[in-house]
């Protein structure tokens, strides 16, 4: 008589039964997010990442056996970037008018974001490589890995890193938010869309289209100066410590 282990064993190595896990997962997290009225600290992404986190460990699955099902969802992030310049469309007379406050925005958000990780990271002792690792975290995955390596940093370190900074915005922005008594959706929605990539730009679209417009267009904008203005200040702050 088969067992139940042999049978769980051959489930886990189709990739296709990963897929279907992450789905799931999400699909939960989502309920429960719902059921919670929506509160930022039951955020989807991370209660997903989570689940799948427990999931893994407690199966033994190694991550390459997961992401060859997951890698799926992972090729849908183009054309979901692509997808943000629908809503940036709607909102094309409004984003022109306001040109001035997102300039302003953008290029100090990029560089307190750039230099803030860098410097409380030297200020602990960290390595070249792990402060030019930390730089790019605001960022999207691609971007960020793609500046780290050419700045002599840990590609792997700055994923990891991308994924946790979005993570923490999308969960600690309602609490921002609340403290700062900030309740214009186009500054929230570019503040998560600048500080937290693709993440907080599905926090910001929980809020209304307009501010998931305002962190499509952030997330855009922040990987391009990012790219431009990382390898000019990183050797600078690196040389502090």
């Amino acid at each position: 008589m088969t067992k139940l282990s042999d049978i769980g064993a051959f489930l886990t190595s189709y990739p296709v039964f990963w897929l279907a896990i992450t789905l799931l997962a999400y699909v939960l997290a989502q309920r429960i997010h719902q059921f919670s009225k929506q509160n930022s600290l039951c955020n989807p992404v991370a209660l997903s990442i989570i689940f799948l986190i427990v999931l893994l460990t407690l199966t033994k699955t190694p991550y390459q056996t997961y992401f060859d099902g997951a890698q799926f969802i992972h090729f849908l992030l183009g054309p979901t970037t692509v997808a943000l310049a629908i809503p940036l469309f709607d909102l094309r007379k409004q984003l022109a008018k306001n040109w001035l406050p997102i300039l302003l925005g953008l290029t100090s958000g990029s560089i307190v974001a750039l230099a803030s990780a860098m410097i409380i990271a030297g200020l602990f002792g960290g390595s070249y490589e792990t402060l030019v690792s930390l730089a790019p975290k605001s960022v999207t995955t691609p971007i960020a890995m793609s500046i780290t390596e050419k700045l002599g940093g840990i590609p792997e370190l700055s994923a990891s890193l991308v994924v946790i900074t979005g993570v923490l915005g999308a969960v600690l922005s309602g609490f921002v938010y609340s403290v700062l008594r900030i309740t214009d959706n186009a500054s929230k929605g570019f503040a998560l869309g600048l500080a937290s990539h693709g993440i907080g730009t599905s926090r910001a679209f929980q809020y209304n289209d307009e501010a998931g417009a305002y962190a499509s267009l952030a997330i855009g904008l922040t990987g391009l100066t990012t790219a431009f203005l990382a390898p000019l200040l990183t050797p600078f702050i690196a040389l502090w410590f």
